[in-house]
Protein backbone atom coordinates (compact mmCIF):
# COMPACT_ATOMS: atom_id res chain seq x y z
CA UNK A 1 0.00 0.00 0.00
CA UNK A 2 1.10 3.50 -0.87
CA UNK A 3 0.39 5.60 2.24
CA UNK A 4 0.55 9.42 1.16
CA UNK A 5 1.71 12.20 3.26
CA UNK A 6 0.60 15.59 2.35
CA UNK A 7 2.47 18.28 3.51
CA UNK A 8 1.76 21.58 5.64
CA UNK A 9 -1.58 23.42 4.66
CA UNK A 10 -2.22 20.67 1.85
CA UNK A 11 -4.63 18.07 1.72
CA UNK A 12 -6.08 15.15 0.03
CA UNK A 13 -6.74 17.17 -2.50
CA UNK A 14 -3.45 18.20 -3.92
CA UNK A 15 -2.28 18.08 -7.09
CA UNK A 16 0.52 15.15 -6.04
CA UNK A 17 -1.76 13.17 -4.16
CA UNK A 18 -4.98 13.37 -7.01
CA UNK A 19 -2.62 12.58 -9.75
CA UNK A 20 -1.09 9.36 -7.45
CA UNK A 21 -4.52 8.36 -6.84
CA UNK A 22 -5.84 8.84 -10.71
CA UNK A 23 -2.49 6.93 -11.80
CA UNK A 24 -3.10 3.58 -9.04
CA UNK A 25 -6.77 3.50 -10.25
CA UNK A 26 -6.14 3.15 -13.70
CA UNK A 27 -3.72 0.42 -13.37
CA UNK A 28 -6.51 -1.16 -10.82
CA UNK A 29 -5.15 -0.59 -7.74
CA UNK A 30 -7.01 2.10 -6.14
CA UNK A 31 -7.51 -0.27 -2.93
CA UNK A 32 -3.37 0.00 -2.43
CA UNK A 33 -3.86 3.57 -1.76
CA UNK A 34 -4.49 5.74 1.33
CA UNK A 35 -4.16 9.33 1.77
CA UNK A 36 -6.36 11.04 4.34
CA UNK A 37 -6.79 14.77 6.04
CA UNK A 38 -3.51 14.74 8.44
CA UNK A 39 -4.58 16.73 11.93
CA UNK A 40 -2.13 19.99 12.09
CA UNK A 41 -0.69 18.40 15.54
CA UNK A 42 2.32 16.15 14.65
CA UNK A 43 1.11 13.86 17.37
CA UNK A 44 -2.11 13.28 16.14
CA UNK A 45 -0.85 12.93 12.58
CA UNK A 46 1.75 10.39 13.65
CA UNK A 47 -0.71 9.09 15.42
CA UNK A 48 -3.57 8.46 12.78
CA UNK A 49 -0.55 7.19 10.33
CA UNK A 50 0.52 4.82 12.73
CA UNK A 51 -3.07 3.67 12.94
CA UNK A 52 -3.09 2.86 8.88
CA UNK A 53 0.04 1.63 9.03
CA UNK A 54 -1.31 -0.83 11.58
CA UNK A 55 -4.18 -1.85 9.73
CA UNK A 56 -1.79 -2.38 6.88
CA UNK A 57 -0.08 -5.04 8.39
CA UNK A 58 -2.42 -6.72 10.13
CA UNK A 59 -4.34 -7.13 6.56
CA UNK A 60 -1.19 -7.71 4.53
CA UNK A 61 2.11 -8.81 6.59
CA UNK A 62 3.80 -9.90 3.36
CA UNK A 63 3.73 -6.51 1.75
CA UNK A 64 4.79 -3.62 4.40
CA UNK A 65 3.49 -0.33 3.05
CA UNK A 66 5.33 2.34 1.43
CA UNK A 67 5.06 6.04 3.03
CA UNK A 68 5.21 9.07 0.05
CA UNK A 69 5.51 11.92 1.88
CA UNK A 70 5.71 15.55 0.78
CA UNK A 71 6.85 18.86 2.09
CA UNK A 72 6.29 18.49 6.06
CA UNK A 73 4.89 14.71 4.80
CA UNK A 74 8.34 13.67 4.08
CA UNK A 75 9.38 14.85 7.82
CA UNK A 76 6.45 12.57 9.08
CA UNK A 77 7.74 9.73 6.46
CA UNK A 78 11.13 10.03 7.66
CA UNK A 79 10.12 9.70 11.50
CA UNK A 80 8.04 6.65 10.94
CA UNK A 81 10.08 5.08 8.09
CA UNK A 82 13.01 5.11 11.01
CA UNK A 83 10.45 3.53 13.79
CA UNK A 84 8.86 0.89 11.97
CA UNK A 85 11.42 0.10 9.29
CA UNK A 86 9.29 1.26 6.12
CA UNK A 87 10.52 2.34 2.73
CA UNK A 88 9.60 6.21 2.50
CA UNK A 89 10.17 7.66 -1.27
CA UNK A 90 10.50 11.83 -0.30
CA UNK A 91 9.56 14.63 -2.52
CA UNK A 92 10.95 17.80 -1.59
CA UNK A 93 11.09 17.18 2.13
CA UNK A 94 10.95 19.80 4.52
CA UNK A 95 14.03 18.59 6.28
CA UNK A 96 14.78 20.93 9.13
CA UNK A 97 10.13 21.26 10.12
CA UNK A 98 11.10 22.82 13.18
CA UNK A 99 13.23 25.57 11.70
CA UNK A 100 11.07 25.93 9.02
CA UNK A 101 7.67 26.22 10.43
CA UNK A 102 8.50 28.76 13.38
CA UNK A 103 7.43 31.37 10.75
CA UNK A 104 4.03 30.14 10.19
CA UNK A 105 2.96 29.84 14.16
CA UNK A 106 -0.14 31.61 14.43
CA UNK A 107 -3.57 31.19 11.89
CA UNK A 108 -2.89 29.37 8.58
CA UNK A 109 -5.22 28.57 6.31
CA UNK A 110 -5.22 25.40 4.27
CA UNK A 111 -4.67 25.97 0.36
CA UNK A 112 -7.38 23.37 -0.84
CA UNK A 113 -10.10 23.29 1.80
CA UNK A 114 -9.98 26.75 2.84
CA UNK A 115 -10.55 25.84 6.38
CA UNK A 116 -8.24 28.08 8.79
CA UNK A 117 -6.63 26.88 11.91
CA UNK A 118 -3.99 27.53 14.49
CA UNK A 119 -0.38 26.51 14.47
CA UNK A 120 1.12 26.56 17.59
CA UNK A 121 4.79 26.47 19.52
CA UNK A 122 3.50 23.15 20.84
CA UNK A 123 3.45 21.73 17.97
CA UNK A 124 7.00 23.35 16.93
CA UNK A 125 8.09 21.27 20.17
CA UNK A 126 6.41 18.01 19.04
CA UNK A 127 8.10 18.29 15.31
CA UNK A 128 11.60 18.52 17.45
CA UNK A 129 10.60 15.62 19.43
CA UNK A 130 10.07 13.90 16.37
CA UNK A 131 13.15 14.80 14.65
CA UNK A 132 15.75 12.19 12.84
CA UNK A 133 19.09 13.10 13.32
CA UNK A 134 20.98 10.74 10.98
CA UNK A 135 18.90 8.00 8.78
CA UNK A 136 20.00 4.45 9.43
CA UNK A 137 18.87 2.30 6.56
CA UNK A 138 19.22 4.63 3.15
CA UNK A 139 18.55 1.90 1.17
CA UNK A 140 14.85 1.98 2.04
CA UNK A 141 14.82 5.93 0.89
CA UNK A 142 14.03 7.81 -2.19
CA UNK A 143 14.12 11.09 -2.30
CA UNK A 144 12.87 13.50 -5.04
CA UNK A 145 13.55 16.85 -5.08
CA UNK A 146 14.03 20.08 -7.52
CA UNK A 147 16.50 22.63 -7.27
CA UNK A 148 14.14 25.75 -7.93
CA UNK A 149 11.82 24.87 -4.84
CA UNK A 150 10.85 28.25 -3.93
CA UNK A 151 10.09 26.86 -0.07
CA UNK A 152 12.86 24.78 0.97
CA UNK A 153 16.66 24.61 -0.11
CA UNK A 154 17.01 21.20 -1.74
CA UNK A 155 20.84 20.59 -0.85
CA UNK A 156 19.40 20.09 3.05
CA UNK A 157 17.34 17.07 1.57
CA UNK A 158 20.37 15.66 -0.78
CA UNK A 159 22.69 15.48 2.36
CA UNK A 160 20.24 14.38 5.04
CA UNK A 161 19.26 11.37 2.76
CA UNK A 162 23.31 10.79 1.33
CA UNK A 163 23.54 6.97 0.70
CA UNK A 164 19.94 6.35 -0.14
CA UNK A 165 18.64 6.93 -4.00
CA UNK A 166 18.18 10.56 -4.96
CA UNK A 167 16.53 12.00 -8.48
CA UNK A 168 17.58 15.73 -8.01
CA UNK A 169 16.08 17.65 -10.95
CA UNK A 170 17.64 21.12 -12.68
CA UNK A 171 14.65 23.36 -12.21
CA UNK A 172 11.14 22.93 -10.89
CA UNK A 173 9.37 24.15 -8.21
CA UNK A 174 7.95 22.79 -4.35
CA UNK A 175 5.43 21.14 -6.03
CA UNK A 176 7.96 18.78 -7.69
CA UNK A 177 6.62 19.63 -11.78
CA UNK A 178 7.61 16.34 -13.10
CA UNK A 179 6.01 14.20 -10.41
CA UNK A 180 3.37 11.98 -13.02
CA UNK A 181 6.64 11.15 -14.70
CA UNK A 182 7.65 8.92 -11.77
CA UNK A 183 4.63 7.55 -10.42
CA UNK A 184 5.46 4.16 -12.02
CA UNK A 185 8.76 3.60 -10.44
CA UNK A 186 7.58 4.77 -7.27
CA UNK A 187 4.92 1.98 -7.65
CA UNK A 188 8.09 -0.63 -8.44
CA UNK A 189 9.92 0.59 -5.54
CA UNK A 190 7.46 0.17 -3.17
CA UNK A 191 6.97 -3.44 -4.80
CA UNK A 192 3.07 -2.83 -5.41
CA UNK A 193 2.03 -4.32 -9.27
CA UNK A 194 -1.44 -4.86 -11.09
CA UNK A 195 -2.84 -8.03 -10.23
Amino acid sequence: MIIYLHGFRSAPASIKAQAMLRHMTERGLAHEFWCEQLPVGPKDAIALIETQIARCRATRPELAPTLVGSSLGGYYATHLAEKHDLKAVLVNPAVVAPLSLEAYVGEQTNLYTGETFQFTHDYIVELRAMDVATITRPEKYWLLVETGDEVLDYRDAVAKYAGGRQTVLEGGDHGFSRWTDYLDEILAFSGIFPR
